[in-house]
């Protein structure tokens, strides 16, 4: 354990950041498997929402500093050429 004061501040703000990203993650995850679900069941209505809503999450965490803009480039990308392959958009 930290002696310095502000270093026990530091470690407090790192658990908390922590725990966000955690969470952002985590909707992340559960976006990216409802789009999969999507593609799997086959219904290009539904496909084209979860691509929009998943791609919206991804910025979001971006935007949070989450995770990094390439990444989220790439996933999307990737979703979106799922998408186009299943027939929708």
């Amino acid at each position: 354990m930290a002696n310095i004061k502000s270093q026990i501040k530091r470690i407090r703000t790192n658990e908390k950041a922590q725990l966000r990203n955690k969470s952002s993650r985590s909707v992340i995850k559960t976006a990216i498997r409802r789009f999969r679900e999507a593609i799997a069941a086959g219904d290009s209505k539904v496909i084209a929402e979860e691509l929009r809503l998943a791609s919206k999450t991804l910025d979001t965490a971006v935007s949070s500093g989450v995770i990094h803009a390439n990444a989220a480039a790439n996933r999307k990308s990737a979703m979106a050429k799922q998408a186009n392959k299943a027939g929708t958009r």
